[in-house]
């Protein structure tokens, strides 16, 4: 029953997230084709400051309440009051911050827009605590219905903007308006009468701690290549990257984040059998890999289809970027799984070590890469950063839960093996219709269909079968004996 519920859950999350994302596509395309790399490098600018402040000073109030077996108002109280304190310090911090950070990058239009950039982070710690109850009970169309609508709302309104004239504007109003829609929503389907208090603050004190420390040095770690390039790069050469980098996180942002939220809350409901544990989260982590592998390296071999595709020839440039970046992206997704785990057994410790390794690699390598071979050494030094982290995973799972380090590597075995036949089939019937000159739509149709038909057919020819994965613990020659 617990099974069936996570399934349902996670696919109302994932629903959420794809079509939130398929809203943000359409937007994307919208405003792609009215402004140009250069809108997008300087709003990518702004943005670093602000996901690095915001990742810095988040705080799980949803996850931290989620883990407790019994939540009162005093604990909903509690929340409300740590995101109201949250949000004055995340603006202080910004309005103090804006005009140094204007004159370092020698542009005076980034103080606006990272005054403005700020109400988004500010609007989403407001976010209802009352919406506890549905993810502890893991029932998640409500949260499917706050971001659905907060996407439709930002779309609506960013391009109005678009159409009054409002250039780069618009790309900061689809930005902001999502984040406050979801939250107004979240008070219609969650009331929650707001109250100060922080009575049970010793309840969230050391849960928060560890968490926020792994959060700082993540914020670090994901715009770290962003705020070196913003100095080397011009704006344009800066957006066709940052572009490129977004689309090749969409993997793990569409299918794999939003299936988090109710993997805490099914590990929270097993946590004291730690053999059912252990199965459940083999088997999160091989459908984790199994939805994310695929996708990422067909992005990988038909990078400059989809940029052609999505986007128009200015953009041209961002595809060699997306080729790459995608490849970076295949193992990052093995950390999400561990994440929540580590989060249901209250061990939050686990996340600022590997974040923390992740911070060491790049202090030294980014820099290297940059020195010597500018935004490909970037992207080459994300992938060996991708590497070492994800061994490091590896070894976080067997202390978490005794799990083997061969036992979780032949649990991504078939995936493995089906990719690469997919990759390599792809390439060679890319190959053959290389002189036809199909249209683009047409040619990326049939690879994807070509690539759909591979990975699947492996799949099952290795033995794989999606009923009994969700019955029990990873077939892979039996991550359960």
């Amino acid at each position: 029953m617990l099974a069936l519920k996570t399934f349902l859950g996670v696919g109302w999350s994932i629903s959420a997230r794809m079509i939130g994302r398929m809203i943000d596509f359409v937007t994307l395309l919208v405003l792609a084709r009215v402004l140009g790399p250069a809108d997008f490098g300087l709003t990518a600018l702004a943005m670093t400051l602000i996901v690095i402040l915001e990742t810095v000073l988040e705080i799980p109030l949803t996850q931290a309440l989620t883990r407790l077996r019994h939540v009162e108002k005093s604990h909903l109280d509690t929340a409300f009051t740590l995101g109201l304190l949250r949000g004055l310090v995340f603006s202080a911090i910004v309005a103090g911050a804006a005009w140094p950070f204007s004159k370092i990058y020698s542009d005076p239009r980034l103080l606006g827009l990272l005054m403005a950039l700020s109400l988004g982070p500010i609007a989403r710690g407001f976010y209802s605590p009352g919406m506890v109850r549905f993810f502890k009970e893991l029932r998640f169309r409500e949260v499917f219905i706050t971001q659905v609508v907060g996407k439709l709302l930002a779309a609506g309104l960013s391009v109005l903007v678009l159409y009054l004239g409002g250039g780069y504007w618009a790309i900061v109003t689809n930005t902001v308006v999502a984040s406050a829609g979801a939250t107004l929503i979240s008070y219609l389907l969650a009331p929650y009468r707001p109250a100060l208090s922080l009575a049970k603050f010793r309840e969230f004190s050391g849960f928060l701690g560890w968490f926020s420390c792994g959060q700082a040095v993540s914020a670090v770690n994901w715009q770290f290549d962003r705020v070196l390039l913003g100095n080397f790069l011009s704006k344009e050469e800066f957006g066709k990257y940052t572009m490129a980098g977004d689309i090749a996180a969409l993997p793990t942002q569409s299918l794999i984040g939003p299936a988090m939220q109710p993997l805490i809350s099914a590990f929270s409901n097993i946590n004291d059998d730690f053999d059912r544990m252990k199965k459940a989260y083999l088997k999160a982590s091989y459908f984790t890999m199994m939805l994310a592998m695929p996708v990422c390296v067909l992005m990988s071999v038909c990078a400059d289809l989809i940029i052609s595709l999505i986007l128009n020839d200015r953009w041209r440039d961002s595809a060699i970027y997306l080729r790459w970046l995608s490849l970076t992206i295949v193992l990052n997704a093995y950390f999400q799984p561990l994440y929540s785990l580590s989060i249901a057994r209250d061990k939050p410790k686990y996340i600022f070590y590997l974040n923390a390794l992740d911070l060491l690699f790049r202090l030294v390598l980014i820099p290297v890469g940059i020195y010597y071979y500018s935004v490909l050494g970037v992207i080459g030094a994300r992938g060996v950063i991708a590497v070492v982290v994800f061994a490091a995973s590896l070894y976080a799972a067997k202390r978490l839960i005794g799990a083997p380090l061969a036992l979780q590597l032949r649990n991504l075995s078939e995936i493995a093996v089906a990719c690469c036949a997919m990759a390599a089939s792809v390439l060679l019937l890319r190959d053959v219709l290389s002189g036809l000159r199909l249209p683009v739509p047409v040619e990326f149709v049939a690879v994807s269909g070509c690539a759909a038909v591979v990975y699947v057919g492996v799949l099952l020819a290795l033995g794989v079968r999606l009923t009994g994965l969700m019955r029990g613990a990873p077939r892979l020659t039996n991550a359960g004996r």
